[in-house]
């Protein structure tokens, strides 16, 4: 007797549902474990000689393959858009800003479902929805809509600045989309939460409705620039009230 790794059998011919037991009787045993037995990897693949669990995973994955588009997929799950990202580092290095355009990231984030796009300049991250497919004249658009928050910001330093103030007005010139509007107009479907979290300004006593509760310290922007020359100050905290 001899045995191998993955094949195991006997020099005397021995039918493949029995075997021997240590006092030389014979034992029965499964169709499926002798099927185990004399299976071998070096052997092909076929339906004939494949188990029928794995002829069903393989029909499946087959199936789940022709059902999906591989892009479309892709864009819906989180990755990065290579050819959006190449152009908007050439964008910002056409305009000087070289260090952000070694650091900056594109995506599509299905998570985005009214938003047409958001730009996080800490991360250097645009986001962009994946139902923008469905308007190809509008991906152009938003990517240079969220980019020059981003550069707006990059050249403004650490000095606080209106989302959509005057420095990103001049980012949105400079990347040839003079004019833009802070809100698209795109047939996103729009779905409201009531919010459930108010904040409110101690020196203006403006509310602030928010649906997530605020984790970072955020001070009023109105008061800030009004006082502050728009830099954070400790005395426009918002203040959390009870709903």
């Amino acid at each position: 007797m001899f045995y191998l790794r993955w094949v195991c059998r006997w020099n005397a011919p021995v039918p493949p549902s029995v075997s021997h037991l240590a006092n030389g009787q014979l034992r029965k045993k499964s169709p499926l474990l002798a099927m185990r037995l004399t299976d071998s990897r070096s052997e092909p693949k076929t339906r004939a000689n494949m188990p029928l669990l794995r002829q069903l995973e393989f029909a499946f994955q087959a199936v789940a393959a022709s059902l999906w588009d591989a892009s479309r997929f892709a864009q819906r799950s989180g990755y990065r858009a290579r050819n959006l990202e190449r152009k908007a580092r050439e964008l910002l290095r056409s305009l000087g800003a070289n260090r952000i355009a070694t650091e900056l990231r594109v995506e599509w984030n299905s998570r985005l479902k009214t938003a047409a796009g958001r730009a996080d300049h800490r991360q250097k991250l645009i986001s962009l929805n994946p139902r923008l497919v469905e308007h190809p004249p509008e991906i152009d658009r938003t990517l240079r809509h969220e980019l020059a928050h981003i550069l707006a910001q990059f050249r403004a330093g650490r000095r606080r600045i209106s989302p959509h103030g005057s420095e990103w007005q001049q980012a949105c010139r400079d990347l040839g989309i003079a004019g833009e509007k802070r809100c698209h107009t795109l047939p996103f479907p729009a779905k409201r939460y009531t919010p459930r979290f108010i904040y409110r300004c101690p020196n203006c006593r403006r509310h602030f409705p928010r649906v997530r509760r605020i984790k970072r310290t955020v001070a009023c922007l109105a008061c800030c620039r009004a006082h502050n020359r728009g830099e954070f100050d400790v005395r426009f905290r918002l203040k959390p009230l009870r709903v």
